[in-house]
C-alpha cells in the first residue's frame, strides 16, 4: 500500500475516535445540525475504518506466518498461510481504495429525465417515447416512482419532448451516464420501402436539487407567463389558464408545465425542474474551468455528444463511451439496463482510480 494512502487512512482512524468521542459527550445534542453532521460523517468513515483494522490485521498474520517458515515442521502451513493472507491484502487494498474514491453528493438525490426528439422527423419522436418507456421500465424494476411533469406529443404518438421527475434511492447514480445523444437505426413504422433510417434524441438526467439550499431564484429574474394548456384533459382543462412558462433571464432556461389542472402544482413543478437546470448548468460551467487535462470519458455529460446507438436489425446495443456492445436490444429496451449502467459505473470508478493513483504518485 502506497504511504499516501495509508496515511490517509491513518487520519480517518483518528478522526473516527474523536467523532466517537463528540457523539458520545453530554452535549452532543445540543445542537442537532451539528449533530446530524457529525453522526453522517461517522456513518460514512466507519466501513473505511472498518475495511483498515482488517488490511492491518491480515498484514500481521502475514508477519506471524512468515516468521514460522523458519521451523521446517511449519513450513508448509506457514507458505498455505502466507499465500492466503496476500490474497486478503490485495482484495482488501482494492477494496479501501474504492472507497477512498470522491463520493458524487447528488448520487441518492431523485432526478428530473428530459427526452426531447432531435433529427428524424416522426421517427425521433416515436424513438423518444421508446426510450421513456425503457426508463419508466428500469424504474419500475427498482421501485422507483416515474411522475411525469410536461410533454408535448408528437402526431404519430411520440413525444417531441417529455419531462418526468424519478424518484428512488440511487436513482441519480444509477442514470447519471445517460445524458447525450442517443441514435437509433431501424426500419421505421411509415417505411413502405423497407429502409432502415437513423434518427437521434438527447437525453438529460439532472438531480432533483433543494431550491432554498441549492439555487436561489429570484422572483425579480423570472418572468412567469399563464397559458391555456394544449395538450389532453378534457374540456376544464382547455377553458383555464392552468399552464405556466418560465423565464429564467439571466440564463435563458425557459421551463413548461401544463399537465396538472391546478396553476398553482404547474408552478411549483416548473420551478423545481428550472432549479434542476440552472444548477446542472452551474455545475458543467464549474466542470470546464476545473477540468483537469485527464478529460473524464464519461462523466462529460455533454448534451451533443453522440454516447448510443441502438441498432434494431443487428439487435445490438452499443456504449460508444466504453465500446460495449450487447446483443439484447428487446430486453434493454424492456428496461433491462443494470448491464450497461454497471458497466459504465465500473468505467467512471477505474477512472477515478486512475487518477488518485496519479495524485498518489505526484504526492
Amino acid at each position: 500500500m502506497k504511504d499516501s494512502i495509508a496515511a490517509k487512512l491513518q487520519q480517518l482512524t483518528l478522526r473516527l475516535e474523536e467523532l466517537n468521542g463528540l457523539l458520545s459527550s453530554e452535549n452532543a445534542t445540543a445542537s442537532m445540525d451539528n449533530y446530524r453532521k457529525l453522526t453522517r460523517e461517522h456513518a460514512e468513515i466507519t466501513p473505511v475504518v472498518e475495511l483498515y483494522k482488517l488490511y492491518r490485521q491480515s498484514e500481521d498474520d502475514m508477519r506471524a506466518a512468515q516468521e514460522m517458515v523458519a521451523d521446517p515442521a511449519m513450513r508448509e502451513f506457514a507458505e498455505t498461510e502466507i499465500k492466503e493472507a496476500r490474497a486478503r491484502l490485495e482484495q482488501l487494498e482494492a477494496e479501501l481504495q474504492k472507497e477512498l474514491l470522491p463520493k458524487d453528493p447528488n448520487d441518492e438525490r431523485n432526478i428530473f429525465l428530459e427526452i426531447r426528439a432531435g433529427t428524424g422527423g416522426d421517427e425521433s419522436a416515436l424513438f423518444s417515447a421508446d426510450l421513456f418507456r425503457m426508463y419508466t421500465r428500469y424504474a419500475e424494476r427498482k421501485k422507483w416512482q416515474v411522475e411525469v411533469m410536461s410533454q408535448s406529443q408528437s402526431e404519430l404518438g411520440g413525444y417531441k419532448e417529455v419531462i418526468a421527475r424519478i424518484a428512488g434511492q440511487g436513482a441519480y447514480s444509477k442514470l447519471k451516464f445517460e445524458s447525450g445523444g442517443h441514435r437509433v437505426q431501424r426500419v421505421p413504422t411509415t417505411e413502405t420501402q423497407g429502409r432502415i433510417h437513423t434518427s437521434a434524441c438527447t437525453v438529460a438526467v439532472l438531480p432533483e436539487v433543494d431550491a432554498v439550499a441549492d439555487v436561489v431564484l429570484n422572483p425579480a429574474e423570472m418572468r412567469i407567463d399563464t397559458f391555456r394548456s394544449s395538450g389532453a384533459g378534457g374540456q376544464h382543462i382547455n377553458k383555464t389558464d392552468s399552464a405556466i412558462r418560465i423565464t429564467h433571464l439571466p440564463t435563458g432556461i425557459v421551463v413548461e408545465c401544463q399537465d396538472d389542472r391546478s396553476q398553482h402544482k404547474n408552478k411549483a413543478r416548473a420551478l423545481a425542474v428550472l432549479a434542476a437546470r440552472i444548477k446542472d448548468q452551474q455545475v458543467r460551467e464549474q466542470n470546464q474551468k476545473t477540468a483537469a487535462t485527464r478529460k473524464s470519458l464519461i462523466g462529460s455529460g455533454d448534451r451533443s455528444e453522440r454516447i448510443r446507438t441502438y441498432n434494431f436489425p443487428q439487435g445490438r446495443v452499443t456504449d460508444h463511451r466504453i465500446n460495449l456492445t450487447l446483443y439484447k436490444i428487446a430486453s434493454i429496451m424492456d428496461g433491462d439496463l443494470d448491464e450497461l449502467t454497471g458497466a459504465l459505473s465500473s468505467e467512471h470508478q477505474a477512472e477515478q482510480l486512475a487518477a488518485l493513483g496519479e495524485e498518489t504518485q505526484a504526492a
